[in-house]
């Protein structure tokens, strides 16, 4: 009889996780801009930005129902991969290719003023992310076996050589996807992780503490070609890594990890168990060990912390985040596509 009942137990928790799975939904807003979207910061529950090619970039002040779309004047050919939004009126974006570029705007993006610029042809930006509105990092492919890393202490007014970039091996690089293969949290540590011939998460801790000490984690995601590594990486109640092979996005095998603390000193990664549908450019924490992940082959779910994930949505999107200040969780992608996440 004892046996009966944790059969059915087990049974019904499982019918009780696949109906919170299946309520959650993602519902596209708009598309049919020309542009790719890669770049997205939600600031709260009205307001956020987007950034992408064609030097395009949109604003909402309506949770993302309406957006005022434009091209940054003089950079029409820029290829903007990441933004940092702190109110509709401040932003900073972050430009791939040749030059490579940091811009901001403090009047709602009617104007925007270079505070980086650089021609050498070797510099090539993939993510930004801040500790707070005044520090700040732009994460570079590596020169000279190390990883460019700039750093801002002035809100993104200047922008100098980080003094402890990584060191690089041959062959590694990060991935400009969707801003987000760089994460930075208000206690300054500073999380990267990276793809190509080897792919690992790199962690530094407060400056203070331990200076210019990097840890060093190879991470087991499919690596070894230059399409291939870690994505994204998102911290919560443990934290998650996705990425896979995005010339080969059906792919599924080894496109997932989690590091879930078994107490405060210890910890380790493992591949998921059931992982997302195949390749995965972006993960954001959301609640309670749930994240939510997207790529091109569609967006997945997990509620435990990573280990176990569901697919919720078909449809392919480049990048999706969470209000600084609220619930609202956007994506958007290729084409101007624009959805919005119903939990």
């Amino acid at each position: 009889m004892m046996k009966n009942f944790f059969k059915y137990a087990f049974i019904l928790s499982c019918l009780i996780l696949n109906f919170h799975v299946n309520a959650q939904s993602i519902r596209v807003l708009q598309r049919g801009n020309p542009a790719s979207i890669r770049g997205l910061s939600v600031v709260d529950d009205s307001i956020a930005w987007i950034s992408g090619s064609k030097g395009t970039i949109a604003l909402t002040h309506d949770g993302g129902k309406t957006w005022n779309w434009q091209q940054v004047k003089g950079f029409e050919k820029a290829d903007f991969r990441d933004i940092e939004a702190f109110s509709d009126k401040e932003a900073i974006i972050m430009s791939s290719g040749t030059p490579a570029l940091i811009l901001k705007t403090t009047d709602g993006g009617d104007t925007w003023k270079v505070k980086y610029s650089n021609t050498d042809t070797a510099y090539f930006f993939d993510a930004m992310d801040f500790a707070d509105k005044k520090h700040g990092y732009v994460l570079g492919d590596p020169i000279k076996n190390k990883f460019v890393l700039m750093e801002t202490k002035d809100s993104g007014g200047t922008w100098d050589p980080f003094k402890y970039p990584p060191n690089a091996l041959p062959g590694e690089a990060a991935f400009a996807a969707s801003g987000t293969c760089l994460r930075v949290d208000s206690t300054n540590e500073i999380d990267i992780v990276t793809g190509g011939r080897r792919s690992r998460h790199f962690i530094l801790l407060d400056d203070k503490i331990a200076p210019g000490k990097w840890v060093e984690i190879d991470l087991k995601l499919l690596h070894g070609k230059a399409s291939q590594g870690a994505f994204s990486i998102a911290n919560g109640d443990g934290t998650v890594v996705v990425g896979g092979d995005y010339q080969k996005d059906g792919l599924s095998n080894s496109v997932a990890e989690y590091w879930y603390p078994i107490d405060e000193h210890s910890g380790a990664y493992s591949l998921a168990n059931k992982p997302p549908s195949g390749f995965q450019s972006c993960v954001e924490y959301i609640s309670e060990r749930t994240f939510l992940s997207t790529g091109t082959p569609g967006s997945n779910i997990t509620t435990d912390g990573g280990k176990t994930w569901a697919k919720i949505d078909d449809t392919g999107f480049n990048v999706c985040r969470k209000a600084k200040h609220g619930k609202l969780v956007l994506l958007a992608g290729n084409g101007g596509k624009i959805g919005i996440f119903k939990p």
